[in-house]
């Protein structure tokens, strides 16, 4: 009995021990709010978004097809009409179109039917604006194209007037003006100065008893008259043609000799510079560029040749400038004559024996 006294007070300070533990000062106070999760913040039911107004896609779409479709036909436009231009001339075209063209003012006639008649005015009426555009293309072209060739062409299709009927036998020596009579120079401390070349006196006085002389040159009018006035004080040029006589072609002005009124047979054309500015190369002398020697003879040494030319008048002179191809023709034609006078010394001994 005692034992179970004693186990029955060993428990009982047992539990006393732990409620003391586990008991606090603050156990009188208020219990605190229980902790609410961060990711509830309502117990009641949301209630559902209301939905969103529907998005204009269909305008948007729309829109941005005939966008698209405008930029395409505008390019495709464009594209076309680059290509037409480089490949096409503006009559090649103008005769490429014709049924296009007229397919827009397509009709039927007073008996055709009801049918027919529509389909008339559906077809003129989808060609119109084709046509429009066809239209428009060849008007700007064609302006286009006058604008440029008042630049490009010759200011004239007859450079020199007609050549007297008297006259008709007579050859035309057409000069080139820079580096080829004269030679134009700068310097800083006294400017522009303009050189006659050595003979150029000479040379123009004689040959202007067989030829017509014309000046040609790629210079503007302005610097060309004042000039030759002061060079040609004897009045041995007929006529002067500058730039707006030449052809400009890939930026570069070239002499047509084809465009001056005169038989391409009896043309002669001279320059420093002849066979790269002119269309006929065939009709061409070309002699040393001058740009100031003092010793120059070119033009001297050319006057034999030319004078040889006027009085025999080949029936071609661009046969006769083809045998001197490649060849320095004052030089050539000085050999030549002197083979020609050995020749002609040697028949005439040859007669005299013949006589013995």
């Amino acid at each position: 009995m005692s034992a179970i006294l004693r186990t029955r007070a060993r428990l009982y300070s047992i539990i006393s021990r732990n409620d003391r533990r586990f008991s606090s000062p603050v156990a009188n106070e208020h219990p605190r709010e229980p902790i609410i999760s961060s990711s509830i913040i309502s117990d009641q039911t949301p209630e559902p978004p209301s939905p969103a107004p529907p998005a204009p896609e269909a305008g948007k779409k729309s829109w941005t097809v005939l966008k698209y479709g405008l930029v395409a036909a505008l390019t495709g436009g464009i594209a076309t009409a680059g290509y037409a231009t480089y490949a096409y001339s503006l009559d090649e075209i103008d005769q490429k179109t014709k049924a296009l063209r007229a397919s827009a003012n397509y009709t039927t006639g007073d008996d055709a039917s009801s049918l027919d008649k529509f389909q008339a005015y559906l077809q003129a009426a989808a060609m119109t604006v084709p046509a429009k555009l066809v239209d428009i293309y060849l008007d700007l072209r064609r302006l286009a194209e006058e604008q440029v060739r008042g630049f490009t062409e010759p200011t004239s299709d007859k450079l020199l007037p007609d050549l007297h009927p008297l006259e008709q036998h007579v050859f035309t020596l057409v000069l080139d003006l820079n580096e080829t009579l004269i030679y134009s120079d700068w310097k800083r401390d006294r400017g522009w100065r303009t050189f006659k070349r050595p003979g150029v006196d000479a040379f123009l006085e004689h040959l202007a008893q067989f030829y017509e002389i014309v000046v040609y040159s790629d210079q503007l009018s302005m610097y060309v008259d004042p000039v030759v006035e002061r060079l040609d004080t004897k009045h041995c040029i007929r006529y002067r043609l500058s730039r707006g006589a030449t052809r400009y072609i890939d930026g570069k002005h070239y002499r047509d000799l084809s465009m001056l009124n005169r038989d391409p047979a009896k043309v002669i054309y001279i320059s420093g510079h002849a066979l790269e500015s002119s269309l006929q190369p065939e009709n061409c002398i070309e002699v040393k560029p001058w740009k100031g020697e003092a010793d120059d003879t070119a033009l001297l040494d050319l006057i034999p040749f030319l004078e040889y030319v006027a009085r025999h008048r080949p029936a071609d002179i661009r046969a006769v400038l083809a045998s001197y191809q490649g060849c320095d023709i004052a030089k050539e034609f000085i050999e030549r004559s002197k083979e020609h006078q050995r020749r002609m010394q040697e028949q005439k001994k040859q007669g005299r024996l013949w006589r013995h």
